[in-house]
């Protein structure tokens, strides 16, 4: 609140009014400087508004919020102060309608529209910057999917170019401000003006510390110890993500995409019909030559390695370990035992299920084969990439590693390169993530994994750069 009434403001707009907590602390702060403070809004749901009656608020500091939509209702003029903590609603969850409207939106403000995947959150971001008056200061509380997804680039080149990104504020996992939450909140503070070519990253290191109000009060001055402050280019924070931690320049070097490809796991659409446990199975009657070993959940391969060993301690506890794998064969050249189970999905509507519909027919199951590696690529703090002796397929828990070199020797030098720490370290430099530490990579994210020269030279794996890689390598780097 320090740094949108920065400037003297005596008003404060909150797109998302909830409970009203901006504008108690708004109220709070305008009294110790010994000013009124103009309250506005929007909220959506009249039952907050009552809420923020019973936190404390006045009919009076109520007036000027009005029950609307946002983003799909903007208000008709613009504010100098504005700060929010918008609904976070992911893209699944809005209807198709309401998608179509934020793509135009996005379209038009933008120049182009956003990737489908943005959530509802990035839009509130985008309204609000559109209703900040030239001079203006907005604080905005999200996720740090906003730098994060596939549609970050976009959304960010814009920004940075039309306003001026003052700071962003991360906290460490022990200091986050939501506990609980499966979310890693940042505070973006940005303002009308001319965009600069730098801008303070912070890292609150305590949680509820007094010293960010007073870092924040002191336009960015003050140094304290339990926040980490760096000053950072717009041009690195941008292409490392706002994010993430900054990092020192890094020269071109090997990725994982030079090493191997990824894709996700197998996706069921349906995985207590297609999953089976061994003993379910042979009570449906399904033979063998339709099953493939398969793995679901993370937590069922505690270890970096699945053995045949770990199949047999799964099955001993109930564990699903096959997967269903039909192919096109029309259903009638089945066997009896598995027409009459594909008809027991059909009275319970699977084949209606939108991934499931898309199949031809609705029973047949997309393959992988058996990859050497799994990467377990949801996890807290334990990302991890697992090595496949048992030669099980994955469900969408994992991704499918496949070394280009698939000699004994070539797979055994990259399973050692992949588990080094130093290695394993570089994941939050590619991956998304979430509260409590937790990161998630993705398929193609994690073909960008860097992987260090030293590793390779630990483990003596070769690295052959490509030819435009060697004209900006160091030429003690450029080796083998």
């Amino acid at each position: 609140m320090s740094y949108v009434l920065a400037k003297g403001s005596r008003e404060l707009y909150d797109p998302a009014v909830g409970a009203g907590a901006f504008f108690q602390a708004a109220k709070a702060l305008a009294s110790a400087q010994g000013r009124t403070i103009e309250l506005s809004g929007a909220e959506i749901d009249p039952g907050s508004v009552k809420e923020a009656l019973r936190a404390g608020l006045s009919q009076q500091d109520l007036s000027g919020v009005e029950i609307r939509d946002f983003v799909v209702q903007p208000p008709t003029r613009k504010y100098h102060a504005i700060a929010a903590n918008p609904p976070y609603i992911r893209h699944h969850r809005l209807d198709e309608g309401l998608k179509g409207f934020l793509r135009n939106f996005g379209a038009t403000l933008i120049g182009k529209p956003l990737d489908g995947r943005a959530g509802y959150h990035v839009y509130f971001f985008l309204r609000a910057l559109q209703a900040l008056e030239k001079g203006g200061h907005l604080a905005f509380i999200m996720p740090a999917d906003v730098c994060e997804g596939v549609f970050a680039g976009v959304l960010w080149r814009w920004v940075l170019s039309n306003y001026r990104l003052d700071a962003v504020i991360s906290f460490a996992p022990g200091a986050t401000p939501f506990p609980g939450v499966d979310t890693n909140a940042l505070i973006f503070l940005v303002a009308n003006e001319e965009p600069k070519d730098s801008f303070v990253w912070a890292r609150c290191l305590l949680p509820d510390t007094p010293s960010l109000r007073e870092w924040v009060r002191s336009r960015f001055c003050t140094h304290h110890k339990d926040i980490a402050v760096v000053t950072r280019s717009l041009e690195e924070g941008a292409s490392t993500g706002l994010s993430r931690a900054p990092r020192a320049e890094r020269q071109p070097g090997p990725i994982l995409l030079d090493f191997a490809t990824v894709l996700r796991g197998i996706a069921t659409g349906a995985n207590d019909f297609f999953f089976l446990a061994r003993e379910r199975a042979a009570e449906l009657g399904i033979h063998e030559e339709w099953l493939v070993p398969a793995i679901g959940r993370t937590r069922d391969a505690p270890a970096d390695m699945i053995t045949l060993a770990t199949l047999k301690n799964l099955e001993r506890k109930g564990r699903p370990t096959l997967l269903l794998s039909l192919d096109a064969t029309p259903v009638q050249e089945l066997p009896e035992s598995l027409q009459s189970y594909i008809k027991q999905g059909e009275r319970v509507g699977l084949h209606r299920k939108a991934l499931i519909a898309s199949r031809k027919p609705w029973y047949r199951m997309e393959t992988r084969v058996p990859p050497p590696f799994l990467f377990a690529y949801l996890g807290r703090r334990n990302a991890r990439f697992i090595r496949n002796l048992a030669g099980v397929v994955p469900l969408t828990g994992f991704l499918c590693v496949y070394p280009r070199q698939t000699d004994e020797m070539s797979i055994y030098k990259l399973w050692n390169v992949l588990c080094d720490p130093d290695t394993i370290s570089n994941l939050p430099l590619v991956g998304k993530s979430y509260g409590a530490g937790a990161i998630k990579v993705e398929p193609r994210a994690l073909e960008r994994l860097p992987i260090p020269i030293s590793t390779l030279r630990k483990y003596g794996l070769e690295w052959l750069p490509a030819p435009e890689q060697m004209e900006l390598l160091p030429v003690s780097r450029a080796w083998w």
